[in-house]
């Protein structure tokens, strides 16, 4: 040995921390310098435990609860669930387009005659086109077959207001509907001298009920039972209206009609909202 070599413990001792080959070190390590590997069984260290068990996380939301002071919405009734408004074993789509038709009793007994076997699209599109036919003929005083031609061929609808309107386009009859009649009253009064704001002021308080009856069901709260039956329906309006103009009092009759149609769907619609909100509440 010289006075250069290193002493034997010290490189003995440089080895085992470095874990270099051919050093001693500790048992079951090996590996180049500046990195060590653990080579050793795994019974060395104890049998394995075993793993902690987790929970699968939950599929369920918790119930959102409405917020103090606002109730929480209404669900409408599907079928057979007898909600207001909406007959048993009745679907709600259903129940929806027969509110949007607006029938009246004349609609009824026709549709109870006809045990809901008419389909609605197919007499609608027929008394659509014979209506503005006719319309555009002049329902004057000298053309009675005119005057009560579109009521008439309305009727043919009128059969079909039992049916389910289940079909893909079925969904097109209440706006028919709705162009026929407010294009017959129109046409006709402007052609028999009504003035014209009393023409507007019974097609504002129809519209006025139509689109309350659909922004109402939209929302769950149905019309009441009889609220069609009193306004007469589509069909009654006409044959009414019909009736006046060949007798020369139909200024008397859109007043009137206004008036009283105005009463009756504004009242309804006020009790029917307040109602629903004392439920809710």
């Amino acid at each position: 040995m010289t006075a250069t070599d290193p002493p034997a413990e010290a490189s003995e001792t440089a080895g085992a921390a470095t874990g270099s080959p051919g050093t001693t070190g500790s048992p079951g390590t090996t590996g180049s310098p500046g990195t060590t590997e653990v080579t050793g069984s795994p019974e060395a260290f104890g049998p394995p435990g075993p793993l902690p068990r987790t929970e699968a996380p939950s599929r369920t939301l918790p119930h959102a609860e409405a917020p103090p002071g606002i109730a929480a919405p209404r669900r409408e009734g599907g079928r057979g669930a007898g909600a207001a408004g909406v007959p048993q074993g009745v679907a709600v789509g259903t129940a929806r387009l027969r509110a949007y038709r607006d029938d009246g009793p004349v609609c009824a007994v026709l549709a109870a005659l006809a045990r809901d076997r008419v389909p609605p699209l197919p007499g609608a599109v027929l008394a659509l086109t014979a209506s503005l036919v006719l319309l555009a003929l002049g329902p004057g005083a000298r053309q009675p077959v005119a005057l009560f031609a579109p009521p008439l061929l309305l009727l043919l609808t009128g059969a079909a207001a039992g049916h389910g309107h289940t079909g893909r386009l079925d969904w097109l009859v209440p706006p028919i509907i709705r162009a026929i009649e407010y294009g017959y009253l129109a046409v006709l009064g402007f052609a028999q001298g009504v003035p014209a704001p009393l023409v507007f002021l019974l097609l504002g308080v129809l519209a006025f009920h139509h689109y309350d009856t659909v922004y109402r069901t939209r929302q769950g709260l149905w019309p009441a039972d009889w609220l069609f039956p009193a306004g007469l329906g589509w069909e009654g309006r006409m044959l009414l209206v019909a009736f006046f103009g060949l007798s020369g009092l139909l200024p008397f009759a859109y007043a009137a009609l206004a008036a009283y149609l105005g009463v009756l769907f504004a009242c309804e619609s006020v009790v029917s909202r307040r109602d629903s909100g004392a439920a809710a509440a």
